[in-house]
C-alpha cells in the first residue's frame, strides 16, 4: 500500500532515516509501543460501539 504511493526507494530512504535517528535498539520498543496503542484504540472503539448499541435511546419529545 504505501510502496504504491512512494516508491521502493523512499521507502528504503525513511527506513535509513529512521534507524538514524531512533538507533537500532530503539526500534523494537518503537514497534512494541506502536502494537500496544493499535490495540488500546482497536479496544476503545470496540467498547465504544457496544456502550453505543447497549444505551436506550432517549425520548426527547416534550409535552406541553
Amino acid at each position: 500500500m504505501l510502496a504504491d504511493i512512494f516508491g521502493p526507494d523512499l521507502l528504503i530512504v525513511l527506513i535509513v532515516l529512521v534507524v538514524v535517528l531512533f538507533g537500532g535498539a530503539a526500534i523494537p520498543k518503537l514497534a512494541r509501543n506502536l502494537g500496544s496503542a493499535k490495540q488500546e484504540f482497536e479496544k476503545g472503539m470496540k467498547e465504544g460501539s457496544t456502550a453505543n448499541d447497549t444505551t436506550p435511546a432517549s425520548d426527547n419529545t416534550t409535552s406541553s
